[in-house]
């Protein structure tokens, strides 16, 4: 009795998560993602707070917006870059 109600429940709960899928999918179809490429940079602020007496955590990140700029962040400063 209690595992077919968990096994409906769960069943439930993951025609739920597909079907927001499926609507979230379609509804985002034909957009651009991301970003037009360009000079300058974005600037992104990410924010952790862990709860009870404190402990959290802010960082701000700075990402170009020119495509090459950003892939040069990902390559090792010792790495011949003229190939």
């Amino acid at each position: 009795m209690i595992g077919g109600l968990a096994t409906a429940i769960g069943a439930a709960i993951l025609a739920i998560l597909l079907a927001r899928a499926f609507w979230v999918v379609r509804a985002e179809r034909g957009r651009g993602r991301g970003s037009v490429p360009g000079r300058g940079h974005h600037r992104l602020r990410s924010e952790y707070f862990s709860g009870g007496g404190g402990g959290g955590q802010s960082r701000d990140y700075t990402v170009p917006r020119d495509p090459q700029e950003y892939a040069r962040l990902f390559v090792p400063a010792d790495k011949d870059r003229t190939r």
